[in-house]
């Protein structure tokens, strides 16, 4: 949250708002349509950064193109931060594409309300269960599906859901939520909404499913036998950069507009989404906007993830062990560019893509975004949740890799690289903010270790909920062990050089 999210440019004395877009500078769009027609059918959990510039731009889109039944109602599972900046704007919020061309503003205006889940989640399960709901879409994030990333299963010990099944009117989860709201529109007999996960997990729609079924299961079997039969879950892919929002992005996004905006949203020209064409309550004309409606979407979630998502992680652990701050600064050092372009080569032969898909072209496209120079996407904020994100990222494809007899030890140099991170300390012996769920388990392990590779390696492999009986595999162990020594002995910018120079 901005500290002083009311301090402005000078001389701006105004609030983004609806009142206040008649002021906007003639350069800057604001929302081609008449917002007070617009009613809500999209309920979105999670309504963080990456939402106000992914689908919630599609939407945007969409209203534009008249589909007034489709805004967003968007809530925050437990923060009050996007929700105290948007309301005094009505929901509104700039969206900046930066390139190396310069900025583009754009002012969105499909998020109609903002909850807080936290504080009021009866108004949120009403919500949920109102039949002019007809999607609820989630982007909050790998750890808040409460589950075990490696098997895909429900967490029945997490303390979320231990909490949720014993106060279902009170949940806390984006799962108990959601669980909440279908057990009252199947004891209404009203239709059931489509569940939308917009998250970087694997088969996303159907891990999705699994897990919602899995807890509706510890509720009530018929509950999840209805579940099971009415609820359409698609997957989807989702692509688009989306750095942390600034200080100084707040002041010269604000300066632009000559009112303020306390939480803008900054991000790339290139965006994707790819979806599943499954939703019997109805959805809007999404491929007037540009999404791809698919049959089935796992061929191009396992391109993304393990060419864009594993190569952006590669970077991030890499990287900041090496003392960049940015992507883009580290992809200004060409041993990183090739790194990662062999990241990329390497997890290509475990795809298989529909006929005409280029992967030479994609993975070129995505080493340019990386470069982005107008793009402070911070390697510290991609590292965040690494014990959730390393499965689909790194792990399956190394699984692949091993099935094919295939060498793994481009990829092995990544995941060593997040073991280096996560010991909280860096190459000069300064403290790392290590975010994880797992933090506290992870330093617990290597501060027994010690920063040597043939402990700290094996220990860290044996954390199941991570490396499964992957972490047990001899090939594995081996080729982690040998790039975490390699770390240790040349840092993180000659462990890449070296590793390319092989």
């Amino acid at each position: 949250m901005p500290k002083n999210q009311d301090s402005g440019p000078k001389g701006a004395d105004f609030r983004l708002s609806n009142a206040n877009l008649h002021r906007l500078p003639g350069q800057i769009r604001g929302p081609r349509y008449d917002r007070s027609l617009i009613s809500p059918g999209i309920v979105h959990l999670g309504i963080g950064a990456f939402h106000r510039a992914h689908q919630a731009v599609v939407i945007d889109d969409l209203l534009a193109g008249g589909a007034m039944d489709w805004g967003i109602v968007g809530a925050s599972l437990r923060s009050p931060a996007t929700r105290d900046a948007l309301v005094p704007q009505d929901g509104l919020y700039t969206l900046a594409v930066r390139s190396g061309a310069g900025t583009d503003h754009r002012i969105i205006g499909s998020v109609l309300a903002t909850d807080v889940a936290s504080e009021k989640p009866g108004q949120l399960i009403a919500r949920l269960a109102n039949p002019a709901t007809r999607i609820v879409s989630l982007t909050v994030t790998e750890k808040g599906y409460c589950h075990t990333p490696q098997t895909g299963d429900l967490d029945e010990h997490h303390p979320d859901i231990v909490h949720d099944l014993q106060n279902p009117g009170t949940p806390r989860s984006a799962i108990g939520f959601l669980v909440a709201a279908l057990a009252r529109r199947r004891i209404a007999s009203a239709p059931p909404f489509t569940v939308l996960s917009c998250d970087n997990l694997s088969a996303n729609g159907q891990t999705v499913g699994h897990i919602v079924t899995q807890f509706a299961a510890l509720r009530s079997r018929n509950l999840a036998k209805w579940i099971e039969a009415e609820v359409t879950f698609p997957s989807t892919m989702v692509d688009r950069i989306v750095p942390e929002t600034t200080d100084l992005d707040r002041a010269e996004i604000s300066s632009a507009l000559g009112m303020i905006d306390a939480w803008p949203i900054i991000t790339e020209p290139f965006t994707q989404w790819i979806v599943e064409d499954r939703f019997p309550a109805g959805r809007p004309d999404f491929a007037a906007a540009g999404v791809q409606l698919v049959s089935d979407v796992t061929p191009f979630e396992h391109m993304k993830l393990r060419l864009l998502n594993a190569s952006h992680s590669a970077l991030a652990y890499l990287g900041y062990l090496a003392g960049f701050e940015t992507i883009a600064a580290t992809m200004a050092d060409q041993r990183f560019v090739a790194f990662a372009r062999q990241v990329m080569q390497d997890a290509a032969p475990t795809l298989a893509m529909p006929a005409g898909t280029d992967l030479a072209a994609y993975s070129a496209s995505l080493l340019q975004r990386f470069s982005n120079p107008a793009l402070h996407h911070r390697t510290w904020q991609i590292a965040m949740d690494g014990s959730q994100k390393l499965p689909q990222r790194l792990l399956a494809t190394m699984q692949d890799r091993l099935r094919l007899a295939l060498p793994i030890d481009t990829h092995a140099l990544a995941v060593a690289g997040w073991m280096r991170y996560v010991t909280g300390t860096d190459e000069r012996g300064r403290a790392i903010d290590v975010r994880d769920p797992l933090a506290g388990e992870l330093a617990d392990i290597a501060g027994r270790a010690g920063p040597v590779a043939e402990r700290l390696a094996p220990a860290l492999l044996e954390v199941s909920s991570i490396f499964g009986t992957l972490g047990t595999d001899p090939r594995m162990r081996s080729a982690v062990t040998e790039a975490l020594a390699k770390l240790y002995a040349l840092g993180a910018r000659q462990a890449v050089q070296t590793f390319q120079a092989a």
